[in-house]
């Protein structure tokens, strides 16, 4: 049942670390999302915020609580405006167990999804204001309400257009590749900013030469963003995939990237004996001690690095202060995961939250679950393997947008370099997956925005986010 987002509480108490919670004391306090300040200033795709006393003044048009601004083309508080997003996103269909009629209010907008989603497009709230992704900026710059048609609203409701909108895209195909935060440009040719660009809008010959530009250790021609899959894709469209072999360098990088993890087991004791009831603080201590593992794995992983002597220490200073919720993410996801979804979902099986833990739960601590549970059903799907592992973690952690860098540029030549390395490995490994390599550059994005919501989740809740992920997880794929 979709809850109500809580006043800002502060994030919490509580010292230590914990899983994907605080970093030790010795570390800088971390951002209080996973992007940096100047995304932070930026609007929420679809919305113009208020001002303080016009906001006092304005309700909510769907549910009649404090409006905090104009949302996908109506006035509405903070609670409608996700709940309307992550409907339309997660292709969610509802059901009115009365009469399709109920009263919203603050107090009861949570008894009814079908409803409240009803009245949120009766009202007019744009949907097409919503990026596909459910990420930060919007595809559709449109302020006002729309007026859509009861049929039209019905095929909403149904799930209908849902369906019609999938047997689209399977009958015609990705037109476009563009990722979460970046679209190809009009004239359908790849620019320095864009992520994940349609394979139809570059030469084979223009790609290839690009990546063995940037695999080389000269310094390549200075841009402005990272290139996020900035010449994709090696296939052409009209060709069956080739067999190739693995660039020499490419194979050399890649091992030296593999030779600095540690790929053996955690070693947190995660067993209980039978019958245990596990309590809230049990559990939560288990997932500190669990994050001080990994984020010492993180540290030392940083020191056998092949290019460590190529940064400052203060760089990787704020590299780490600024990713290491989005690495711990990343490993539990991959290569930790048997013992994460295994053993850790074992624990958290024995846990029983209360009541009031239950009624407590915050919206946001509902978006996390959602994009946990499909971004591990993602990962499973992909079986990503140690090499793509250890690319797309190197590519995360070089993120030349972090504030106080004094080696912006240098960190942009790298990212690139295990950008097209990762590239290189993906095409030569899997040649029948042509689309692997954009899949797993579109987690990277979606793990920055769960690591920094994470972050913003009361700690006390924490131990039933986990408990929940983790059995839906391990339930939905031992019916596989």
């Amino acid at each position: 049942m979709e809850r109500d987002e809580p006043p800002p509480s502060g994030g919490g108490g509580g010292g230590g670390s914990a899983g994907f919670l605080e970093p030790p004391a010795a570390l800088p306090p971390p951002p209080r999302n996973g992007f940096c300040q100047d995304e932070l200033a930026e609007l929420d795709p679809g919305t113009i915020s208020v001002s303080d006393d016009r906001a006092e003044q304005r309700t909510c048009l769907i549910c009649g609580d404090r409006a905090t601004g104009l949302h996908y083309g109506i006035i509405s508080c903070e609670g409608c405006k996700g709940f309307f997003k992550r409907s339309i996103c997660n292709k969610r269909v509802y059901r009115c167990s009365r009469d399709k009629n109920c009263v919203m209010s603050r107090k009861q907008r949570n008894r009814c999804q079908y409803c409240r989603l009803l009245k949120c497009l009766q009202m007019g709230m744009n949907r097409k204001a919503i990026r596909e992704d459910g990420m930060p900026g919007g595809r559709n710059k449109s302020i006002g309400p729309v007026q859509i048609s009861e049929e039209e609203i019905e095929r909403i409701m149904s799930g209908q257009e849902f369906e019609e909108e999938a047997n689209h895209w399977s009958n015609h195909g990705d037109s476009d590749h563009s990722s979460p935060g970046n679209r190809a440009s009009e004239s359908n040719q790849p620019s320095p900013g864009s992520t994940l660009s349609s394979s139809r809008s570059v030469e084979l010959n223009g790609f290839m030469a690009f990546r063995e530009q940037y695999m080389g250790m000269s310094v390549p021609p200075h841009y402005q963003y990272i290139p996020h899959l900035f010449s994709y894709s090696g296939h052409s469209p009209l060709l069956p995939p080739q067999a190739r072999s693995l660039d020499p360098q490419s194979y050399s990088l890649i091992h030296q990237l593999l030779s600095a993890e540690d790929l053996e087991p955690l070693g947190t004791p995660m067993l209980i004996e039978d019958g245990y009831a596990v309590t809230q603080a049990e559990l939560f201590a288990l997932l500190c001690r669990l994050a001080d593992e990994l984020l010492f794995r993180q540290i030392a992983w940083i020191k056998k690095l092949p290019f460590f002597c190529e940064l400052s220490i203060k760089d990787y200073t704020c590299l780490l202060s600024s990713t290491w919720q989005e690495l711990i993410l990343l490993s539990s996801l991959t290569v930790y995961s048997k013992q994460i979804f295994g053993e850790l979902a074992d624990v958290t099986a024995k846990y029983s939250p209360s009541d009031e833990e239950l009624h407590r739960f915050s919206d946001e601590g509902m978006e996390v679950i959602e994009r946990l549970i499909y971004l591990y059903h993602k990962f499973h799907q992909l079986k990503v393997s140690n090499e793509e592992y250890a690319c797309m973690k190197a590519i995360n952690f070089l993120n030349q947008d972090i504030r106080g860098l004094t080696s912006a540029s240098q960190l942009e030549q790298l990212n690139k370099r295990y950008w097209y390395i990762c590239q290189d490995f993906t095409e030569y490994k899997y040649t029948h997956q042509p689309n692997r390599f954009p899949d797993l550059m579109m987690c990277l994005p979606e793990i920055r925005y769960i690591a920094g919501k994470m972050v913003n989740v009361p700690l006390e809740q924490l131990p039933l986010l986990f408990k929940v992920v983790l059995h839906s997880c391990k339930t939905s794929v031992g019916k596989e």
